[in-house]
């Protein structure tokens, strides 16, 4: 009999090695661009753990990026599931993501906003976030200003 954690790491792996696809073609596309967009927004929506999976790659991606075309404005919206391993309650249940969004943030200028409806719906509030997430009133608007500045847009997954 197949217990769930195994038949879940399964299912869900199909599904990460796709976004890590379309991440890469999306950022693929950016670098052959002979200009620099004003900015490129990252939108991010999935399940719980999808940040601890999906990170460390955007870093690399926004490290390449910024190579071609320093000084690149970038953002990451996250409103799903997936935005609760975010707040400062979870903190020490994943360090390594906190860590490095928390570098991201600071270091390399990128900022990260969370959505404030989504949290609500679970009595998760503003305050329950470390101070380098922003959390936006509603992500599909944050995202909308962005792109009204002339952001590319790369939705994940």
């Amino acid at each position: 009999m197949i217990t769930m954690k195994p038949l879940r790491l399964l299912l869900t792996l199909p599904l990460f090695l796709a976004c890590s696809i379309a991440a890469a073609n999306s950022f693929d596309w950016l670098m052959k661009q002979t200009e620099a967009p004003p900015g490129v927004v990252i939108e991010i929506i999935g399940e719980r753990e999808l940040l601890r999976t999906l990170l460390p790659d955007i870093t690399e991606e926004i490290e390449k990026l910024r190579e071609r075309f320093p000084g690149i404005p970038v953002a990451i919206v996250s409103h799903g599931a997936e935005q609760f391993l975010m707040t400062s309650a979870n903190a020490s249940k994943a360090p390594d993501t906190h860590e490095l969004l928390q570098s991201l943030v600071s270091n390399d200028s990128v900022d990260f906003h969370v959505c404030g409806t989504h949290a609500s719906w679970y009595d998760v509030l503003p305050e329950d976030f470390p101070d380098y997430v922003d959390v936006a009133p509603a992500a599909p608007a944050q995202i909308r200003h962005y792109e009204d500045l002339g952001y590319e847009l790369i939705v994940l997954p």
